[in-house]
């Protein structure tokens, strides 16, 4: 079959082929874009008349402390599940719940939806949550966390920034994914619409590897406010979304003692010598055992006598006197006063200061004794400190001393 060609010299089949491709490929687009407000049909006994061909069960064990809640709620789960006709049986010898279709059962997926019930029920979630599971647009996710962090002290500090202070994180976190978040021991559970779960599941694995859950909530936020905006839901959110960097910690130190590897030898290191090695090196091997032993007693004798040494300079360090410091000697000013000579002195005191200054005064100097008997006379002459206020008047020993020493200078 010819194949007719345009002015253009293009075929009709090559343009034929061309359209159909662009066909399939707007099909595929528009089937991965969901309409706004669509929602999947109810599943209903008219789908699936004959009901399932053979049963089918699941079962799950509970802790012993959640006991006395599933007795409480346990009518309300049976009144559950028999609306879409499963049977539930909780032995309590065992600490099971077993879930199992009946001849009824017309939804194949009903009993998947009751395993994961019978699931969040033995991980602490509350039954007024965990029945949502059984709706069509409900899904769970269980995060087991317990395996992420090996520290434990590390793992309940970051555990607990998960909640936040006062479950403030978590609520956060409920309210931006529109998923129930319940933390119990060593798993996550979630219940909620699969892109919620998805988010959760993120922030979870990502605070349990030291990122803090702030900082995916912030995005978070962000693409809420996004998808607002019609404009913007088919666009690239890179430049509007935050990107948190590490911090670029100090450098750890350097030990003080490094560890310097040795160079690699296929050869074993060399024996070490014995004792009767070492013996033959020195030739004590061949010396007689009474000399040997007079050998050892001579060296314990040598160890003894050293340490008695050693004792009895740490005995004798308490009766060596401390080192005394040099008294200074003070040094008075004045430009009229002599050497040595202070306020309180008296005239003769004085005198006597002077003299002795000069006669300590080396041989090798010449005295000039003239200078020296000025100085003694102005030292006399001089008085020494104020005069007092109101003078007292001469007393009458004083008059009698100075009679005295005149009639001695007479004599």
């Amino acid at each position: 079959m010819a194949s007719s060609k345009t002015g253009d010299g293009v075929s009709e089949t090559q343009t034929g082929k061309k359209s159909k491709k662009n066909q399939n490929q707007v099909d595929e687009s528009e089937l991965l874009t969901v309409p706004d407000g669509w929602k999947e049909p109810v599943f209903t006994k008219d789908d699936n008349p004959r009901g399932l061909l053979e049963e089918s069960s699941f079962a799950t064990l509970f802790p012993k402390y959640r006991e006395a809640y599933l007795k409480e709620c346990w009518p309300l789960v049976e009144k559950a599940l028999g609306e879409a006709h499963i049977k539930a049986s909780l032995d309590l010898i065992e600490g099971s719940i077993t879930v199992s279709t009946t001849k009824k059962t017309f939804d194949p997926y009903a009993i998947v939806r009751a395993r994961d019930l019978i699931k969040l029920l033995a991980r602490s979630v509350p039954f007024e949550q965990a029945v949502r599971i059984l709706q069509d647009d409900m899904a769970c996710d269980i995060i087991k966390i317990g395996t992420l962090v090996r520290n434990r002290e590390r793992f309940v500090k970051r555990r607990q920034r998960l909640i936040g202070p006062k479950g403030s994180t978590l609520k956060a976190l409920e309210l931006l994914t529109n998923c129930y978040v319940m933390v119990q021991g060593n798993t996550v559970s979630a219940l909620g619409p699969f892109k919620g779960l998805k988010e959760v599941r993120k922030v979870v694995m990502d605070t349990m590897k030291n990122v803090h859950p702030i900082y995916n909530i912030k995005t978070l936020m962000i693409k809420r406010e996004l998808s607002k905006d019609p404009e913007l839901r088919m666009q690239n959110w890179e430049r509007f979304l935050p990107q948190f960097r590490h911090k670029n910690l100090s450098k750890r130190k350097e030990p003080k003692k490094k560890s310097v590897k040795k160079e690699y030898t296929p050869f074993p290191p060399p024996q070490p010598e014995s004792k009767v090695d070492k013996e033959l090196a020195t030739g004590e091997f061949f010396l007689r055992e009474s000399v040997k032993k007079r050998k050892k007693m001579e060296e314990i004798k040598v160890k003894q006598a050293e340490a008695l040494t050693k004792k009895q300079e740490e005995r004798n360090k308490a009766f060596i006197p401390p080192k005394e410091k040099p008294l200074m000697k003070k040094t008075t000013k004045g430009k009229n006063r002599g050497p040595h000579l202070s306020k309180n002195k008296t005239s003769e005191s004085a005198c006597c200061d002077i003299l002795t200054c000069f006669v300590t005064a080396p041989a090798e100097s010449k005295l000039d004794i003239e200078a020296i008997k000025d100085k003694v006379k102005k030292a006399k002459t001089k008085k020494l400190g104020a005069p007092p206020v109101n003078p007292a008047p001469p007393s009458s020993t004083a008059t009698d001393k100075k009679k005295k020493n005149q009639s001695k200078n007479k004599s």
